[in-house]
């Protein structure tokens, strides 16, 4: 059995556009939402093997601070450009390269594809994964290399409006 959770990041400070989109940071929602859900996951003794994010500023921002709350060490975040930019067959890919000896898989990225990459790997609909919202799928494989369209179930779906 694996499990993923797919985090989308957290709310973005659309006034520092001038900065391009990859390097847009984190607005003050955003700030306050991503410990919030890290909280609730560190509630549900969520504990990941291995972070993977996107680079941009944003994503990797929101993957820092759940970090800084569930414990798993910043060092150790894996960044991929493919999340960024590289549409969910590449992503499909990232998630087929995890190690096998990791249980628990956290993925920090962006919509439109993160939507589109759960509704496709759990084979279930969501209209719109939210800003700093986490999907949780479980997998019943025993190698990521077999994560494949429909392989997974969603179990659930939590997203900040929920708490506040």
């Amino acid at each position: 059995m694996k499990t993923i959770y797919l985090v989308r990041h957290a709310k973005s400070d659309w006034k520092s556009a001038d900065t391009g989109d990859f390097n847009r940071t984190l607005n003050e929602r955003g700030i306050k939402a991503a410990p919030l859900m890290a909280a609730l996951l560190k509630k549900k003794r969520v504990l990941p093997d291995l972070v993977i994010t996107s680079p941009a500023t944003r994503a990797l921002s929101t993957a820092e601070l759940f970090c800084e709350i569930l414990g798993y060490p910043k060092k150790n975040i894996l960044q991929q450009i493919e999340i960024y930019e590289g549409g969910v067959l590449n992503l499909l890919k990232v998630v087929q390269q995890i190690p096998d000896n990791c249980t628990t898989a956290m993925l920090f990225g962006h919509n439109p594809m993160l939507t589109e990459f759960s509704n496709l790997l759990a084979g279930s609909y969501t209209e719109n994964l939210a800003t700093c919202g986490v999907v949780r799928i479980d997998l019943d494989i025993e190698s990521w290399k077999n994560a494949n369209p429909d392989a997974g179930e969603l179990i659930w779906y939590d997203a900040p409006k929920e708490h506040l």
